[in-house]
């Protein structure tokens, strides 16, 4: 069994872990919303037609914001269609999923059930077939305090308080050609710069985002983005970045080391952020919102992702693995690594598409990734820590050689706890970790959360809800450094005391 070395330092970091990392996305698409988190009749619904068992299953996710409509489908919808008395809006056709929209379920009942999950809006304008002025309409209907047309029309429609929405998005994926009023990035970039502008005139305090590439096969990635980000440099605060992860070739050793592209997508945005920043002689900062990630490619294409105009068909409803997990798990790792610059990032998304949990009319279950993003957003705060291995590689197949270990590291200087989070990527071999903290001792270690399992093919479904569940594992302290043992394709997240 190889030996692996960790070594932290506390004066080694990249600054503070920002908890939107463990955002959330939801879309209007397939079974997201109705019969999702919305699901008016159903016993297991409350006053409000929200599902409990939903509300029960995203809390532990501590998902401080949730991204909201789109996606595609915000690039054709008008936000006007979901608000006032619901037996008085209109049913649309959503032409990205091609799907009928009752609009039951619009932007007041996203900021109630928001509230009831305890997690803040993240909204997305449409900037494909919308008008900026249509945009800067929503942020007075939502933050304006009363006194104007949009405001006091919210207050009609029974919300007498602001929904004081910080974080907006300037559009989706306007780079594919996919989207309802693709244009090119020269087009984008005016309408973001205007609709930003009148956006943050009807209320300065917002934060706003512009639509990146929507991931790094697109022809035009990083051109897009530059041509984009120049345009808006001065009057945006972040740049989105996608990437939906895929294991088409089921190729496991090549998949699980996913976590070597996650980490070179994100340095490419470090290096634009920084060539722009320099280019406009700038004092002020942009980051990254990495607003829709997740594995994605069993329910792709055809059926799964066309609804033959159905209300809430099953569409894309991927049934994730143990594999998968490991992959998720290294994409948290990264956003952890590079606290500098990613500030923000939204698992798509939460519920039965590409999710996390599933629901029929009686349940819910939870699939292999949900596990690993509770463990994270439970223990990955304070500093992250820059983590030195020294540890064996394993053949990744076309990716080459790749270190068997996927680590970051989080420390509370107010206590001297460090919590340590670690995939073994390697499918064949575990390997015994020694954890060592420069200029600290570890004092004491709390069992440690594991997951893993010898088929990385393993998934939950509702006839056997269990395959795939974390348990602890040992962690010994000896002569001032923790010991762990990760065994092949396994996560290990260890939570451990310091002193000097």
């Amino acid at each position: 069994m190889p030996n692996s070395r960790i070594t932290l330092d506390p004066d080694r970091t990249t600054g503070k872990i920002d908890n939107r990392i463990f955002s959330g996305f939801l879309e209007h698409l397939g079974r997201a919303i109705y019969d999702g988190v919305y699901d008016p009749g159903n016993p297991l619904s409350d006053d409000q037609g929200f599902r409990r068992d939903v509300l029960d299953a995203m809390r532990p996710l501590r998902m401080p914001f949730v991204r909201y409509p789109g996606g595609n489908f915000v690039s054709n919808y008008d936000w006007k269609d979901g608000v006032g008395p619901k037996d008085s809006r209109p049913v649309r056709a959503d032409f990205a999923w091609q799907t009928s929209e009752p609009n039951t379920f619009g932007t007041d009942e996203f900021m109630d059930w928001c509230k009831t999950v305890g997690t803040d809006p993240m909204m997305a304008v449409n900037l494909g077939t919308g008008t900026a002025k249509s945009a800067s309409e929503l942020v007075e209907y939502c933050n304006h305090p009363s006194g104007t047309y949009w405001s006091d029309l919210r207050r009609t429609n029974g919300h007498s308080d602001p929904h004081d929405v910080k974080l907006w998005c300037l559009g989706n994926e306007m780079d594919g050609p996919w989207q309802a009023g693709h244009v090119p990035a020269s087009e984008y970039a005016l309408r973001a710069e205007q609709a930003g502008k009148l956006m943050k005139g009807v209320d300065p305090s917002i934060e706003t985002i512009i639509a990146g590439s929507s991931g790094n096969h697109m022809p035009e990635y990083m051109e897009w983005d530059r041509v984009a980000l120049e345009y808006t440099w001065d009057h945006v605060d972040y740049i989105s970045a996608h990437r939906y992860s895929r294991n088409e070739n089921d190729d496991t050793p090549w998949f699980l080391a996913e976590g070597v592209e996650i980490d070179r997508i994100i340095e490419d945005y470090r290096s634009l952020l920084g060539y722009v920043r320099a280019v406009k002689k700038s004092s002020k900062q942009v980051y990254l919102s990495f607003d829709e990630w997740n594995v994605w490619y069993r329910a792709r294409g055809g059926s799964h992702s066309k609804g033959g105009w159905a209300q809430a068909p099953h569409l894309i409803e991927e049934v994730y693995n143990l594999e998968d997990a490991l992959v998720v798990a290294q994409y948290l790792n990264s956003f952890i690594r590079n606290a500098d610059v990613v500030k923000i990032a939204c698992l798509a998304q939460i519920v039965n598409v590409i999710a996390p949990v599933l629901t029929n009319s009686d349940g819910l279950l939870f699939q292999s990734i949900y596990h690993p993003i509770v463990r994270y957003a439970e223990l990955a705060t304070g500093d992250s820590l820059t983590p030195v291995i020294d540890g064996p590689e394993y053949d990744a197949g076309e990716r080459g050689s790749v270190p068997s270990l996927d680590v970051s590291a989080s420390y509370e200087s107010s206590t001297g706890e460090v919590a340590v989070f670690a995939v073994n990527r390697d499918p064949g071999n575990s390997t015994t970790a020694t954890v060592s903290v420069n200029g600290r001792s570890v004092t004491n270690a709390d069992p440690g959360w594991l997951m893993t399992g010898d088929d990385p093919k393993a998934f939950n479904d509702w006839a056997a809800a269990d395959r795939v569940v974390p348990s602890t594992c040992t962690v010994s302290v000896e002569d001032g450094v923790a010991h762990m043992e990760l065994p092949p394709m396994s996560i290990v997240v260890a939570t451990m005391g310091t002193s000097t």
